[in-house]
């Protein structure tokens, strides 16, 4: 693809993502006059280890305004799980309050109930403020001096301090902080006797900090010298591991290879009648078209669609697209990239489905559309159907869900189609470098370590090895309430995964084909992808040893939506490892001569 179609499309993409994520508050324009209005929505209220459930703010007895108006809501927020309502503070422009009560309520035993077991499991509540987030816990447990759990004793806070900072007629900054003093004994189940006041307080500071490095302080937190430090430990780790890799891999294969070369050409000039050995010998065999090669197509188009994917997430996440708390932006970006991008994996299926004379190319297109989508979709339609028997934030509504269907028939389908009809009649042809035998040849038996699972073992591990220093950092921000923007950083690792992967795959290729075994076509894609299911081991110990998540609803959406990346990595990166199989492969065999 040329530089200005690369250009092009980013520029659509922008353009789709401004449409379908309209992330503004009521302000628009951020400015505001003394006594003006300042749109505050709450969010949502959920347990602090568990980030995947949330819950609406107003499903806890809080003071509720007259009127609770919703907000509306991009495409990105709601699968964000963001659900804004008008919150019951009014923090009017430079305006000063000093315990203003927003009501006095008699709580009954239920509502005590709810508020203790909240409190019990860290229940934090989230707001926005000016597009500002907010973040407050709603009580605390005090076990100080008590061993028996049963002897804790619950609190809920009724007296919420706002510190405001602002710049002439701007809101910069927002702090909460509650007061420790002001407290409610919730330990017992039992209706109140007296009436709760519940009261803010607000205090409005000017401050030297520009509108536009408002967000700074969010997305400084994730470069801290400290931890910038463990990142570049993680990318020189990296590094290290792709030199090593690269040259002793190149030293091997070039030595190796030159006298393989220097060996075939010699025994044409001397033994013509010669028995062959080694790679050379099975050149008859080496490209015959492999099993299943229906399949192997599809992955590869999916694998191709999932890779142009990343790229342009990471060419907007550079950009700088993705700041924090721009709710919602990348699962836009998501989705509409993955429906513009479907023409690709049915292009890239469809012609090598034909270059290996596949006759049915329309079930071949059908099986591209539903190798990655089938298995999200399930697993999307179970974890939804938990999230509505929590009724959690997290389950999409009605309306949302038709609006995907409606991308997905409307544009995913249209163009994959497209891309399909393309590839049939780019009439390519398999450039295969030598001829292949009418009759395969038998594959000698192999010890035990150069078994396919052995192998897949072996591609994987190292791969692993140069990105998981990094996973934890993304781990902690996808599943916790870290903030990850050193998206250079994470590209940089990007390619050192592709880089390792093509080279780990190549070496193990050769050694296959040296041991005389030529169905080397889907043994590449697994070691390729391999990778994705030593990811998926990192999620056992990130879930077991590195978080507090706890819980049926946060554990299913942990391992549920994990797997589908995974996935997503499998058919990447065995796509990655399949393409330079086949580099690899033909190169070699142009090289020689063969009869």
């Amino acid at each position: 693809m040329e530089i200005s179609q690369v250009a092009s499309m980013a520029a659509i993409i922008a353009v789709l993502l401004s449409l379908f994520s309209g992330v503004r508050s009521d302000g628009s324009d951020h400015r505001y006059k003394a006594g003006d209005q300042v749109p505050l929505y709450a969010n949502k209220v959920g347990p602090f280890h568990n980030p995947s459930e949330t819950y609406r703010y107003f499903d806890l007895p809080f003071c509720t305004p007259e009127h609770v108006k919703e907000k509306k809501e991009a495409l990105g927020e709601v699968l964000n799980g963001d659900r804004l309502v008008s919150a019951p503070y009014k923090l009017d422009f430079l305006v000063d309050k000093d315990s203003e009560v927003i009501c006095k309520k008699r709580l009954t035993k239920d509502d005590v109930t709810k508020f203790r077991d909240a409190v019990s499991k860290d229940y934090y509540f989230q707001m926005y403020y000016d597009d500002l987030p907010i973040w407050g816990f709603l009580g605390k447990v005090d076990k100080e001096g008590r061993l028996d759990p049963s002897e804790y004793k619950y609190y809920l806070y009724k007296h919420i301090h706002f510190d405001i900072l602002y710049n002439k007629d701007r809101v910069i900054e927002i702090n909460v902080r509650t007061d420790p003093n002001s407290l409610v004994d919730i330990t017992e189940d039992k209706d109140l006797d007296a009436d709760v006041e519940f009261m803010y307080t607000v205090k409005w500071k000017e401050t030297d900090t520009l509108f536009e490095n408002r967000m700074d302080k969010y997305s400084q937190s994730s470069s801290l010298p400290h931890h910038l430090e463990i990142h570049w430990f993680s990318i020189i780790n990296s590094c290290v591991t792709v030199l090593l890799l690269t040259g002793f891999l190149a030293t091997i294969l070039m030595r190796v290879l030159k006298n393989d070369f220097v060996k075939y050409a010699h025994d044409e000039e001397t033994a013509e009648d010669q028995e062959e050995t080694g790679w050379k010998y099975i050149h008859g065999d080496v490209f015959r078209f492999p099993k299943y090669k229906s399949v192997l197509a599809a992955a590869l188009g999916s694998g191709t669609q999932l890779f142009t994917l990343t790229i342009f997430i990471f060419l907007l996440a550079l950009v700088g697209v993705f700041y924090p708390y721009n709710r919602g932006a990348l699962f836009t970006a998501l989705v509409v990239i993955y429906a513009l991008t479907s023409g690709i994996a049915g292009y890239t299926a469809t012609s090598f489905y034909c270059q290996l004379e596949g006759t049915n190319w329309v079930r071949n297109l059908l099986l591209t559309g539903f190798l990655f989508c089938g298995p999200l979709f399930l697993t999307f339609c179970f974890l939804n159907t938990v999230a509505i028997a929590y009724t959690a934030t997290a389950a999409l509504p009605f309306g949302t869900i038709v609006v995907i269907i409606l991308i997905w028939t409307l544009v995913t389908s249209p163009l994959l189609v497209l891309g399909g009809i393309a590839g049939k009649n780019s009439k390519a042809e398999f450039q295969a470098p030598v001829r292949t035998t009418k009759y395969p040849r038998e594959i000698p038996l192999l010890p035990w370590y150069r078994g396919t699972l052995p192998q897949m073992a072996m591609a994987g591990f190292l791969p692993f090895s140069a990105i998981y220093i990094e996973l934890y950092y993304i781990f902690a921000s996808v599943w916790g309430h870290r903030i990850y923007t050193i998206y250079s950083i994470l590209f940089i690792v990007f390619i050192i995964l592709i880089i390792v992967t093509a080279f780990i795959t190549v070496a193990l290729t050769y050694f296959q084909l040296a041991a005389e075994d030529h169905e080397w076509w889907w043994r590449s894609f697994l070691c390729g992808g391999s990778t994705g299911l030593f990811i998926y081991g990192y999620c056992l110990y990130y879930y077991y040893a590195r978080s507090d998540m706890t819980g049926f609803m946060q554990t299913s959406f942990f391992f549920g939506y994990m797997a589908c990346i995974c996935y997503g990595f499998f058919l990447m990166l065995g796509m990655v490892g399949f393409r330079a199989a086949l580099l690899f492969v033909r190169h070699i065999y142009r090289s020689i001569k063969c009869e």
